[in-house]
């Protein structure tokens, strides 16, 4: 059986990892790099790291934090922020990322993600969608939550399917920081139209809400969070600990 991934989040903001409510608020948390090796040192099974403000900023994500960041960790890195082009592909890829994260820059430029799943396999590209109810329909946003493009969340994470993207994060907007709990409407209807691994962000409180997920929609690969992991409500192995004893299967 495949084992669940749990995924600690860095968005990092002037180089140093931030957290909010519903992508606003933001507050200062720590160094990603010292973040970055903690986790990768107590069970992280991959971490993400996201220049919050490189897309609304129009700007090319920080490589020198991203490259420190990078060297201390020896578990899958996902990179996003500021991804515009297959250049920015190729210069985050040399900083060290494993796969590269598309967003805002996807929905500017929907070719990016075929000219890169072209050029650096499906695996490498990772569809980010931030989605929020707008009058009971889900929009996705561009710009870190900032803008709603009035496109329909589900019509365009069908077309990055299509295109070669390998994996999907569906950050939902509306429990994001809030935790009371992953979106589980939302990623019940995403995982009913893809066929590559998603991954859950986005309202995380407590332990539990992990094994609800995985309980609830065993189509979800992954569980990422970011304030309970970073402001120690919740630690790695215990959580890992209480899914082992659920009977959901993590690496340990």
């Amino acid at each position: 059986m495949i084992t669940k991934r749990i995924i600690p989040c860095l968005d990092v903001r002037d180089g140093r990892v931030v957290k909010g409510t519903n992508f606003l608020d933001l507050r200062d948390v720590s160094s990603p790099v010292s973040l970055a090796r903690h986790y990768s040192e107590v069970g992280a099974d991959e971490l993400v790291f996201y220049d919050i403000t490189a897309s609304s900023d129009g700007r090319k994500i920080f490589t020198e934090i991203l490259t420190q960041t990078a060297s201390t960790v020896f578990i899958p890195l996902t990179v996003g922020g500021g991804i515009q082009s297959v250049a920015d592909f190729d210069r985050v890829l040399k900083c060290g990322a494993d796969k590269v994260s598309v967003n805002s820059g996807a929905i500017r430029n929907p070719s990016l993600i075929g000219e890169a799943a072209k050029l650096y396999g499906s695996q490498c590209v990772v569809l980010s969608v931030d989605i929020k109810r707008v009058n009971g329909s889900f929009h996705v946003f561009a710009k870190g939550g900032r803008e709603d493009t009035g496109k329909d969340a589900l019509e365009w994470i069908r077309f990055g399917l299509s295109e070669g993207a390998g994996e999907l994060v569906i950050n939902s907007i509306d429990t994001d920081g809030v935790k009371n709990g992953f979106d589980l409407e939302m990623l019940e209807a995403v995982c009913a139209i893809s066929d590559v691994p998603v991954i859950a962000s986005g309202g995380a409180g407590c332990a539990e809400d992990f094994v609800k997920l995985f309980r609830s929609i065993p189509g979800v690969d992954a569980g990422l969070a970011a304030s309970i992991f970073h402001f120690g409500e919740v630690a790695i192995p215990d959580l890992k600990a209480l899914l082992d004893a659920n009977h959901i299967p993590v690496r340990r």
